[in-house]
C-alpha cells in the first residue's frame, strides 16, 4: 500500500510540473522582431512560443495554431494593434496550475482615426476571442484588496521623534551611537570624567570599538574637562573633533560624525559665562536613509538661565513733572525684590492697560534705567500713574540633548489582510471615506523590512483623510485595492483628445484598447491580470466584454466553468467589466477591483441576465460617460439629447428626465455634507434615521439638502413621514442653500424653486407644512413662517407645476410674478441651456392664484404650457406679456409622453370680458388680450383625473399651446410697469397653515423651534389713525400699549418669557443710557424682541443699542420698527429687522437653545 502511494505522489507532481504551458514539447521559437506592418498569423497546427518582446501590426491565431508566451526572467513586452484569437486558436500565458511569474506587457496601439479598416464584430485596438478560440491567462495569485485597519490622516507619514535630555545629577560626556540607515539608536552612555581618569580611557576604549558606518553623537553636561587624559582626546581628534582638546571647565560642547569619515563632522564649542549666564553649544545634521526618508540629528550643550517677572512697582505718581519709575530709586526703595541687571521690563496704568497701548509719548524706557513718563510731553498735558515690573534671571542651571526627528515623504498603512503578494514599486489605491470619491488616492509600495505582517510602507503622504476603524458601530474602512500586476494588457494613449466627439466632454483620448469574447468560444479564463487605459467610448468596447455567449458554466459545456478573478481594472474610459446576455459566471467575477472608470464599472446590460454574480469585487472613482443616459451627469445628458424631452424618444432612450428620475434620491457626493439629496422627484423618504449631521462655520451640514447648480425641477409632491434625528442640531435638519463656496450663485432655476412636504411634522414641527426657499414669493403667503438658519420658509397651500416651452426665440429669460407680491419677481433662466432650439421654465406655482410672465427679449413665437401635478379641476391664471399688435391662434391638447401621441382637445377664443375666462371647458376656452398693458390672459385648468404622484393626467399631459404673430422689431416684452399695481391683488391664505406640534408629542430632547410673530403697523378709518402693536410668543401674545419700543426678553436656553419692558419715545431721546443699562445688564445667550408704536425715534444714540444685538448697522429705521435680536458673543443667523412707514412684521422660528455654531 506505501508503495502505491508513492507511486500516486510522483504521478501527481510529474502532471504539475508539466501543465506549464511554455515547457510542452513541440512548440517552436519566435521572435517576430519589431515592425509595426508586420500582419501574423499563426495557423494550421503551428505552435510557437514567444521568447523577448516585439512589436506586430496585429496577430490572428487560428485553425490549430497556439501561441505561447515564454515565463521569461527577463521582461516581455508585446506590441500589437489586435490580437484575433479564432477558431481552434489558442492564447496561453501561464496556467492555473503554474501562474505567469515573469513580467509582461500586452500594449495594444492605434488611433480611432486611422485609416484600418476594423473588424465588423471586434472593431479596433482589441483582444478578441472568437468563436472555437482560447484564451488562458494565469498571473501570479495576489490579495486583491483589503481595509485599512488603522486611520490615515492627511500629511501624516512614517513620522518619528526621539529626545533625550539631562540636567544635574548626569555629569560627564554623554554618546549615543545611532543606525545611519534608520535613525535608530543602537546605544548609549555616559563618562563622567570630571571625577576618574579611569572614565577617561573607558572613553576613548569606547569610541574605538563603535563600528565604521555608524553615527556619533556626544555632548558635554555640567563639567567633563577636569580628569579628561589625551588618549580620550586624541580618540576625539581622530574622529574629526577640532575642539575636544581644549575642552575647559564647564564648557558646553556638542558633537556628530559618522566613523570614518571625517568630513561629516559638525561640532560646537562655547565657553562658561558663570552662574548669571546662559552659554550654549549645538550642533545638528541631516542624514539620509532613502526612498525620500531622512533625519535630523541635533545636539546640545548649554547652561540654561532662567527667568521669573518680580512683582509690580508703583514707587511714584503723575504729579509734579510726571511718573518716574527709575531702577536706582527702585533699589533703594525694594532692597530685597529687585536683581540689580534684569533681563526685560514692562509697564502698565493701574487699571492694567499696557504703555504701549495709551498713546502716551515715554522719556526712558528701558530695563537699565527704568520708566519715565513727562506731562510736558503729552497732547493733554498729564501722564497716566503707571507700575512697572522687572524680568530677573536666576543662577544658571546645565541641560544636555540629544534629538533624532525622523520625517519622511512615505507612510505605513495598517491592512485588515496580509498582503500577500504585494511588492516594492507596486500600485495601490486607497478609497475615500469622505462624501466626494475624488479623495481616493494611489501610492506605491516600499521596502518595509521592519513592518508588521500586515504593514506595507508607500511612497507620499495622504492628502486626504482615510478612515480605518468602525465609528458608531458602522464599519467605515477605506478600501485599499491593488493596482499592480505582472501582466499588464493596456492601450498606448494620445497625450490629448482628438477629432471625435468624445473631445466635447473629455479632454484626454479615450480610445483604449479592448478584450472581447463572442458567442461560442472554446475557452476563457483570465486572473491575475492588470488591465489599463482600456475601453472606448462606443458601444461594445469595454475593458472585459462577455458578448451575448449564453450559458459560460457546464450548462453551456463549460468545464470548468469560464472566470475572470483577481483583475486590476483602472483608468478606464468605458466600465470594467460588462456582462451582456451572458449567464453562468456564478461567482466567477471574483476579487476584481475596478478603479478609475467611465460609466457603469460593472455592468450587466439587459437584465435578464441569469447566474452571474460579483463575488468580493470592488469598484470606485466611477465617474460620467456619454453612452447611456443612466452613465452620464445632468450636464452632458442635456448637451447629448440637446432637449429632446418632452417629444421625441430616442431609442436607445435618450431621455434625460427619465435618466434624472433613476438619480432622484442621491447621497451627497461632494461639499457641502447632505445626507439626503431632494432631487426632481417626486421622492418619498419615510422611516429614515439621520446621525451626526452638524454644520459648522465655514462648512454647511445638513441632513436634508437639495442638488447643488441645479437647473432642472423640484417636485411639490416630494414628501418626508417619520424622520428622527439622532445627534443632529435642529439647526442642520435641512438647508436649502445660500449664495458662497459650492452654492455659488444659487442662480440656477432649480436652485430657486426647492419644495418639499413634511406630512407628519417629523422634520419641522408643523405636520402638514410645505417647506419652501424663503425667498421664492411664487409659493409664500402672508402666514407663512420663516426658518432662517434652514434658508426657508414654513407654508401652506396647493401646490402644482407648469413648464413653459418657449421657441423663437429659445434664448431668453423668464420673469414670474405672483399677482399678491409684484415686488418679488422669480427671475428663470431656463433648464435647457441657450443653444436649445426651444426652452423650458420648470416653475413651482400656487393653485387657485394669478401669475404674469415677462421676457427680456421680444416675447416667443410659440408657448406651451404643460400642466404638471394638477389634479382634476385644479387651475390657475396667467397672464403672458406680448407687445402691441400681436395676434394668437390658441389651442389645448393631451400628450401622450410613451406613445409620442398628441391629440387636440379644444380651442380658446377671443373674449372682451376678462371675467368670461372662467367660464371655459375643455373644449372652448377664452383668451383676454389686454393690449394697454400688453398682456394675454387665460385660465389654465386640468380636466382629467391624475393618479398619484404622476406628473400628468391618466389621459396624457394636458397642455395650452399659443402661437403668436408678432410684429417684427418688437422690443423686450415687460409689462411689469403697465401690470402693477393695476392687477396686484391682496394676499389671501386659502390653505390654514399648520399648528405646532406640543412639546408632548416632540422628540424627548432639549431641543425645539420657538415660534414668535412681531408687528408693528397702523390703521386707517376715514380720517382716524391708529396704530397698533404686538409680540406672540408660541401663540401668546403681548400687546404694546405706549409709544415707544417694547422690549420682550427671552431666555435663549429655554425659551421661556423672562421679562417685558417699554421704553418711551421721551426716553430714546433724552435718558438713552436707562435703555443701554437695561440691555447691558441682560443676561447673555438672552433673545431680545423689539417692536415700535407711534412716530418712532429713529436717530440718536439708542439706535446703537440695536446694533449690539446683531441689527446691520446700515439699515436706517423707519416709523415701524420690529426687531429680533441676540445678547451674547455671536450673531446668530436668525437675527432679523424690518423697518416700514406703514407695517412691519417678522414670523419666524428660533432654534432653543441657542448654540454658537462651532468653526470648521
Amino acid at each position: 500500500m506505501k508503495i502505491c502511494v508513492a507511486f500516486i505522489v510522483v504521478a501527481v507532481l510529474h502532471i504539475t510540473q508539466a501543465v506549464c504551458p511554455d515547457k510542452l514539447p513541440g512548440l517552436q521559437p519566435w521572435t517576430p522582431g519589431f515592425n509595426e506592418a508586420h500582419r501574423v498569423t499563426i495557423g494550421y497546427g503551428r505552435k510557437v512560443i514567444l521568447t523577448s518582446s516585439a512589436t506586430v501590426h496585429s496577430i490572428e491565431i487560428l485553425n490549430g495554431g497556439k501561441l505561447v508566451i515564454a515565463d521569461s526572467s527577463r521582461p516581455i513586452f508585446l506590441r500589437a494593434k489586435h490580437i484575433l484569437i479564432g477558431n481552434k486558436g489558442e492564447l496561453h500565458i501561464g496556467s492555473p496550475e503554474c501562474p505567469y511569474k515573469g513580467n509582461l506587457t500586452i500594449s495594444l496601439f492605434g488611433r480611432s482615426d486611422d485609416s484600418d479598416v476594423g473588424h465588423s464584430y471586434f472593431g479596433r485596438k482589441y483582444i478578441g476571442v472568437g468563436t472555437g478560440g482560447t484564451l488562458e491567462i494565469h498571473g501570479k495569485k495576489k490579495l486583491s484588496w483589503t481595509f485599512l485597519n488603522k486611520t490615515l490622516h492627511p500629511g501624516q507619514g512614517n513620522e518619528n521623534s526621539y529626545r533625550f535630555e539631562k540636567s544635574w545629577g548626569n555629569r560627564g560626556i554623554i554618546i549615543h551611537v545611532i543606525n545611519p540607515k534608520t535613525g535608530e539608536v543602537l546605544h548609549t552612555d555616559r563618562f563622567d570624567t570630571y571625577r576618574s581618569k579611569d572614565e577617561s580611557r573607558r572613553l576613548a576604549q569606547y569610541v574605538d570599538k563603535v563600528e565604521t558606518g555608524q553615527i556619533l553623537a556626544m555632548v558635554v553636561n555640567d563639567e567633563g574637562s577636569n580628569n579628561l587624559e589625551d588618549l580620550a582626546k586624541k580618540a576625539l581628534t581622530k574622529l574629526g573633533s577640532q575642539h575636544f582638546h581644549r575642552l575647559g571647565f564647564r564648557h558646553p560642547w556638542s558633537f556628530i560624525t559618522v566613523k570614518g569619515d571625517a568630513s561629516s563632522v559638525v561640532e560646537d564649542h562655547a565657553v562658561y559665562q558663570g552662574t548669571k549666564a546662559s552659554s550654549e553649544a549645538r550642533s545638528s545634521r541631516v542624514f539620509h536613509s532613502g526612498y525620500g526618508e531622512h533625519f535630523t540629528i541635533t545636539t546640545v550643550s548649554q547652561w540654561v538661565q532662567e527667568a521669573e517677572w518680580t512683582e509690580w512697582f508703583d514707587r511714584d505718581d503723575e504729579r509734579g513733572s510726571g511718573d518716574w519709575e527709575k531702577l536706582t530709586d527702585l533699589h533703594k526703595a525694594f532692597p530685597e525684590r529687585l536683581c540689580s541687571n534684569p533681563l526685560d521690563i514692562e509697564a502698565e496704568t493701574l487699571d492694567g492697560i499696557p504703555a504701549n497701548m495709551t498713546g502716551e509719548v515715554f522719556s526712558k524706557f528701558d530695563r537699565n534705567y527704568g520708566f519715565v513718563c513727562l506731562n510736558k510731553e503729552q497732547v493733554d498735558g498729564i501722564c497716566h500713574n503707571y507700575r512697572v515690573r522687572f524680568l530677573c534671571g536666576k543662577l544658571v542651571r546645565p541641560q544636555a540633548s540629544i534629538s533624532i526627528d525622523t520625517l519622511s515623504n512615505c507612510s505605513i498603512l495598517e491592512l485588515a489582510d496580509e498582503p500577500e503578494g504585494w511588492t516594492f514599486g507596486d500600485r495601490i489605491v486607497v478609497a475615500s471615506t469622505d462624501y466626494s470619491m475624488h479623495q481616493a488616492e494611489e501610492f506605491s509600495i516600499l521596502p518595509c523590512p521592519s513592518c508588521m505582517r500586515n504593514q506595507i510602507k508607500v511612497e507620499g503622504k495622504p492628502t486626504y483623510l482615510h478612515i480605518g476603524e468602525e465609528v458608531d458601530g458602522v464599519d467605515m474602512r477605506a478600501e485599499v485595492g491593488l493596482l499592480t500586476r505582472n501582466i499588464l494588457i493596456k492601450g498606448e494613449m494620445e497625450p490629448t483628445c482628438y477629432g471625435n466627439e468624445a473631445c466635447k466632454f473629455f479632454s484626454f483620448d479615450t480610445f483604449g484598447g479592448h478584450l472581447k469574447a463572442e458567442r461560442g468560444f472554446h475557452s476563457v479564463h483570465v486572473e491575475g491580470v492588470e488591465f489599463k487605459h482600456m475601453g472606448q467610448q462606443s458601444m461594445g468596447h469595454y475593458p472585459v466584454h462577455f458578448h451575448m455567449n449564453g450559458d459560460v458554466d457546464e450548462m453551456g459545456g463549460y468545464d470548468p466553468p469560464t472566470y475572470v478573478k483577481d483583475l486590476s481594472i483602472h483608468h478606464t474610459f468605458s466600465r470594467c467589466v460588462t456582462v451582456h446576455g451572458t449567464n453562468g459566471l456564478l461567482g466567477s467575477v471574483k476579487d476584481v477591483v475596478g478603479y478609475d472608470a467611465l460609466g457603469h464599472c460593472f455592468f450587466t446590460e439587459d437584465g435578464p441576465e441569469e447566474r452571474n454574480t460579483f463575488d468580493h469585487c470592488l469598484g470606485l472613482l466611477v465617474k460620467a460617460s456619454t453612452l447611456l443616459p443612466s452613465d452620464r451627469d445632468s450636464k452632458m445628458c442635456r448637451d447629448i439629447t440637446s432637449g429632446a424631452y418632452p417629444g421625441y424618444v430616442a431609442k436607445p432612450r435618450q431621455d434625460c428626465r427619465f435618466a434624472d428620475n433613476g438619480i432622484g434620491l442621491t447621497l451627497a457626493s461632494d461639499f457641502p455634507i447632505r445626507g439626503m439629496q431632494i432631487y426632481d422627484g417626486p421622492i418619498n423618504v419615510q422611516n429614515c434615521t439621520f446621525r451626526k449631521f452638524i454644520a459648522l462655520d465655514g462648512r454647511h451640514t445638513s441632513a436634508f439638502g437639495f442638488r447643488l447648480n441645479n437647473t432642472w425641477q423640484s417636485c411639490p409632491n416630494n414628501n418626508v413621514t417619520d424622520i428622527t434625528f439622532d445627534d443632529v442640531p435642529i439647526t442642520s435638519r435641512v438647508f436649502f442653500g445660500e449664495p458662497g463656496p459650492w452654492f455659488n450663485k444659487m442662480e440656477m432655476d432649480g436652485d430657486k424653486t426647492t419644495i418639499f412636504h413634511d406630512i407628519d411634522g417629523s422634520v419641522s414641527e408643523y405636520p402638514g407644512a410645505f417647506l419652501v426657499k424663503e425667498d421664492n414669493w411664487l409659493l409664500r403667503h402672508p402666514d407663512c413662517i420663516d426658518i432662517p438658519d434652514w434658508r426657508a420658509a414654513i407654508c401652506s397651500g396647493h401646490y402644482a407645476q407648469i413648464y413653459v416651452q418657449t421657441r423663437n426665440p429659445a434664448n431668453l429669460n423668464m420673469k414670474m410674478v405672483k399677482d399678491e407680491y409684484p415686488d418679488r419677481p422669480l427671475e428663470l433662466v431656463g433648464a435647457l441651456g441657450k443653444r436649445n432650439h426651444y426652452q423650458q421654465f420648470q416653475p413651482v406655482v400656487m393653485l387657485g392664484k394669478g401669475y404674469t410672465m415677462h421676457w427680456d427679449q421680444a416675447a416667443p413665437a410659440e408657448v406651451t404650457i404643460w400642466l404638471i401635478n394638477f389634479n382634476r379641476n385644479d387651475w390657475m391664471n396667467v397672464g403672458i406679456c406680448y407687445p402691441k399688435g400681436t395676434e394668437f391662434t390658441i389651442i389645448s391638447d393631451i400628450h401622450n409622453r410613451l406613445t409620442k401621441e398628441t391629440r387636440k382637445t379644444g380651442v380658446f377664443m377671443r373674449t372682451t370680458q376678462r371675467e368670461k375666462m372662467g367660464h371655459s371647458h375643455q373644449t372652448r376656452g377664452y383668451y383676454y388680450w389686454e393690449e394697454d398693458t400688453g398682456l394675454l390672459f387665460l385660465k389654465i385648468k386640468a380636466h382629467n383625473e391624475k393618479e398619484d404622484f404622476a406628473f400628468c393626467s391618466v389621459k396624457g399631459c394636458e397642455r395650452v399651446k399659443i402661437k403668436a404673430l408678432i410684429p417684427p422689431g418688437s422690443g423686450p416684452s415687460d409689462c411689469m410697469a403697465e401690470a402693477y399695481p393695476k392687477y396686484t391683488e391682496m394676499p389671501v391664505v386659502d390653505v390654514p397653515m399648520p399648528k405646532k406640534l406640543p412639546r408632548s408629542k416632540l422628540p424627548h430632547t432639549l431641543e425645539h423651534f420657538l415660534e414668535v410673530k412681531l408687528e408693528s403697523y397702523n390703521t386707517r378709518f376715514f380720517h382716524i389713525k391708529e396704530d397698533f402693536s404686538y409680540t406672540e410668543v408660541n401663540g401668546k401674545k403681548i400687546y404694546q400699549s405706549e409709544d415707544g419700543i417694547h422690549v420682550i426678553v427671552i431666555d435663549g436656553h429655554t425659551g421661556k418669557i423672562l421679562e417685558s419692558k417699554g421704553f418711551r419715545n421721551s426716553i430714546l431721546m433724552g435718558v438713552p443710557a436707562q435703555l443701554e443699562n437695561y440691555i447691558t445688564n441682560l443676561k447673555d445667550e438672552s433673545v431680545v424682541l423689539i417692536t415700535s408704536k407711534g412716530k418712532l425715534v429713529t436717530r440718536g444714540p439708542w439706535t446703537k443699542i440695536l446694533e449690539t444685538l446683531g441689527a446691520d448697522q446700515t439699515v436706517k429705521l423707519k416709523d415701524k420698527l420690529a426687531f429680533v435680536g441676540f445678547k451674547g458673543s455671536f450673531r446668530p443667523d436668525w437675527v432679523r429687522m424690518s423697518v416700514d412707514e406703514e407695517r412691519a412684521k417678522l414670523h419666524q422660528v428660533l432654534p432653543i437653545p441657542v448654540v454658537k455654531m462651532m468653526k470648521l
